[in-house]
Parts: structure tokens; C-alpha cells; sequence
């Protein structure tokens, strides 16, 4: 009997200490609450001001890079010819790429439309793949540099032993 008030005596202090911990949780949640909205009410109120300090430290960067320029006696078009731009063009961007300027352009086609070295490397399609083997044995075989037999032995390996062969 002693067992079962002490089980009932633990089972209402876990559900007392369960209540008083979603009591706390829900205060913290509204002191929370609370404080994103000053900050943000903040924000708002002060939103112009913010965005007056953002264009003048833009105006500070350029007004320093121009006097840079002007103490190596350099204008900008000169500094965009230097061989580090050359055949490129430059882009600044603010906010993540929200905003941004682009001085200059590329010389030639895009590197999509080049078919150069910068294009993307596929795979090839093993059928395709074995076709143009097949093709280059063909031309083997019409040149006479292989024999009939070479042909049908290497035609074997490039399709597998499971594959009828055709000569």
C-alpha cells in the first residue's frame, strides 16, 4: 500500500514539475516574442538612417579607391586595361548579388557557345560508345590493316559474348 501512494505521490510531482516547465517555456517563448518585435519596430523606426550609413560607407569605398587610383596617376580605363582584366570584365556586387555593376565586357562568345576547354565534360553513352568502336574496326577492316577474323574476334569483346555477330 506505501508502494502505490509513493508511485502516486511521484506521479503528481513529475506532473507538477511538466507543468511548471511548459509554464517557463511559454514565458521565454513571449519574452522572445517580445523582444523581436522591439527589435524589428527598431529597425523600422531607424531604417532610413541605415540605409543613409550603407550609401555613405559606398561613397567612403569609392571616393578611397579613386584616390588611390589618382596617387599612382591612373584613371579607371587605364586600370581596367591592366593585363589582371584583360579579356575580362569586372563585376561588383552588393548584397549578395541583389545589386551590381559591371564594367566591361568579355571578348569572344560566351563559354557556352565556345565548345572550348571551359565546357563541361560528359559522359558518353556506352551504346554510342561501342558504335564508334564498331565504326573504327569497320574502317580498319576496309583499309585491309586487320583481317575478317580480327574483326569478328574484336567485334566480340566490344559486344559482349551475349551479342549476335554480323560480318
Amino acid at each position: 500500500m506505501s508502494k502505490k501512494i509513493d508511485n502516486k505521490r511521484e506521479g503528481l510531482f513529475k506532473s507538477i514539475a511538466m507543468a511548471y516547465t511548459i509554464l517557463v517555456l511559454h514565458v521565454v517563448l513571449l519574452a522572445g516574442l517580445g523582444l523581436l518585435v522591439i527589435f524589428f519596430g527598431g529597425l523600422v523606426q531607424y531604417l532610413l538612417w541605415i540605409v543613409l550609413a550603407g550609401m555613405g560607407l559606398v561613397a567612403l569605398s569609392a571616393y578611397l579607391f579613386y584616390r588611390k587610383l589618382r596617387s599612382e596617376g591612373r584613371s579607371l580605363k587605364e586600370a581596367m586595361q591592366s593585363p589582371l582584366f584583360r579579356g575580362r570584365s569586372l563585376e561588383v556586387s552588393f548584397l549578395g548579388g541583389m545589386a551590381s555593376l559591371k564594367l566591361g565586357a568579355p571578348v569572344g562568345p560566351a563559354a557556352i557557345e565556345s565548345g572550348g576547354h571551359d565546357a563541361p565534360l560528359e559522359l558518353e553513352d556506352p551504346q554510342r560508345q561501342r558504335i564508334r568502336e564498331i565504326e573504327a574496326l569497320a574502317q580498319l577492316l576496309e583499309k585491309k590493316l586487320i583481317t575478317p577474323e580480327e574483326f569478328a574476334l574484336a567485334k566480340r569483346r566490344v559486344l559482349g559474348p551475349n551479342e549476335p555477330i554480323d560480318v
